[in-house]
């Protein structure tokens, strides 16, 4: 039944959608806002205890900070190989493994795309890899459509494990990164649609599709796998390792003429080439990133400096920000570059961090703030409590990827969507008998199909190639695959509680 604590429970929620579709307000503009409301309606509403308001505020800023480290070392690290031009150099020798278009495309568009999620995330992907395939040949719109796509699968373990970590903070996670890692699966799908859209509008789609259809499915399998049999290393590294440890199969592969198309195709001749370095020292700086972030969990996973500010947190010592950071700056001693590349970087990383780390504390706090609203004088229960009545459905399973993919389409972060949703599913599953780990998976894994759709991301893929306006086509390239992509998995999670449960 609907009454007036579900309405002013849910009004922020749908003040949130207005502002961000509607009336197009900025994701920083919009959280912020959203979190004054949540705000006042639990000091005047509510009447929580005060000491709670400012535990949900210490939480969400703290928390946030830990990810501010990952974003800010992400951002210096890409920038140093940027300004050096090590990133060129890398696009060279990808695009070089093979002169067929098709494998060109899958190698850029789902191995590079996936390793740069797997460290950076928040669109930073899809702006670096577009460019890339638009060198290739291919029309600007269908390289955005691709780069999103690829976006997609890796964004479960994204920005060094972040959806997870942070997303669900506060949470009972134990199981969740395996869970998600075999759901993840579903991702198997992503390079045959990209295969499926790239051969769009030639003359022999048919014929040229499933001549490199082995190859696309080959390309899912290779990443798939590693990516499952490197979680016991933690949730840091199924998206990097993945990345990498598929590339290295699909380069052997394609040298002995395994699963690669017949037919050499190629559709732009003479194109510019960018190469300044050996393959070598261009791979260098990701084989250092790979190794410290290893060695650094091994030696200070479980370290951490515990706070007391009126509430406990532990800063984890263990942050891949600072590995970021540690290696760009090694890289930058080795290339001998000038001084002026580290505060150029620095400047730039903080730009960009400063926005998504004030998206995260405010969202985070507004959830903190939901759950600790019961803490009142009123005798109400809390808001998240009131809204988890909503979600309390037999159907939670199949709507729960829906729900995640609908958080990524609004903030164009897997992160920011589980801050939002994590604790109402984690509420709704508990009060169902139904399990939390699942369904948390579920939704992790449902939020990063939507970052196919992520207008966020949309919007920092065509500023990164020059296009204006044209999210219609590129929402209308996605929406299939992301569509089919969120059937598979709801339809998945039903038969895993009707079997299993």
């Amino acid at each position: 039944m609907i009454n007036l604590p579900t309405i002013l429970a849910i009004a922020p929620f749908l003040i949130f959608l207005f502002l961000l579709l509607i009336k197009k307000v900025t994701l920083l503009k919009t959280s912020v806002i959203t979190l004054g409301i949540y705000t006042a309606l639990a000091i005047l509403y509510w009447k929580i205890l005060p000491s709670f308001l400012y535990i949900s505020y210490g939480k969400g800023i703290f928390i946030a900070f830990d990810i501010f480290i990952i974003i800010f070392g992400a951002i210096f690290f890409l920038e140093i190989l940027r300004e050096l031009k090590i990133i060129k150099n890398i696009s060279y020798y990808l695009s070089s493994i093979s002169k067929d278009y098709r494998v060109q495309v899958i190698i850029i568009a789902w191995f590079f795309i996936s390793f740069l999620e797997g460290i950076a995330g928040f669109g930073v992907p899809a702006a670096i890899a577009v460019p890339i395939l638009i060198g290739l040949g291919i029309p600007t719109i269908r390289a955005l459509v691709l780069g999103l796509l690829g976006n997609s699968t890796p964004g479960v373990f994204g920005a060094a494990g972040t959806p997870i970590k942070v997303g669900f903070a506060g949470l009972n996670t134990t199981s969740v990164p395996f869970i998600a890692s075999l759901l993840n699966s579903v991702g198997l799908i992503i390079p045959v649609f990209m295969l499926w859209i790239v051969t769009k509008g030639r003359t022999n789609r048919k014929k040229e599709f499933f001549e490199a259809l082995p190859f696309a499915i080959w390309s899912g399998i290779v990443f798939i796998v590693p990516s499952i049999l490197t979680i016991p290393l933690g949730q840091e590294f199924p998206s990097i390792v993945g990345s990498v440890v598929g590339l290295v199969v699909i380069i052997i592969s394609i040298k002995f003429g395994i699963f690669v198309p017949k037919n050499i195709l190629t559709l732009k001749e003479n194109k510019e080439e960018f190469q300044t370095m050996s393959a070598t020292k261009a791979f260098l700086p990701y084989g250092l990133l790979i190794l410290f972030l290893i060695f650094w969990k091994i030696i200070l996973g479980k370290v951490g400096i515990p706070l007391w500010l009126g509430f406990k947190h532990t800063f984890n010592l263990f942050n891949p920000g600072f590995a970021f950071i540690l290696v760009g700056i090694i890289v930058a001693l080795i290339w001998r570059s000038r001084k002026k590349i580290f505060s150029a970087s620095t400047k730039l990383a903080i730009k960009g961090t400063i926005g998504p780390f004030l998206v995260i504390a405010s969202m985070l706090a507004m959830v903190q703030i939901m759950i600790n609203s019961g803490q009142n004088l009123s005798g109400l229960s809390s808001a998240i409590t009131i809204i988890s009545k909503i979600f309390e459905t037999t159907f939670l399973p199949f709507f729960a990827p829906f729900v995640g993919a609908f958080g990524g389409f609004m903030t164009g972060s897997v992160t920011v969507s589980n801050i939002m949703f994590g604790t109402l599913f984690s509420t709704a599953a508990t009060n169902l008998g139904l399990s939390v780990s699942i369904i948390l998976a579920l939704a992790v894994v449902g939020a990063a199909a939507g970052n196919m759709i992520a207008l966020a991301d949309i919007l920092t893929a065509e500023a990164a190639v020059g296009e204006k306006n044209a999210e219609r086509q590129i929402l209308k390239g996605v929406f299939i695959p992301c569509l089919t992509y969120l059937i598979i998995l709801g339809i998945i999670g039903l038969i895993i509680f009707r079997v299993f449960n």
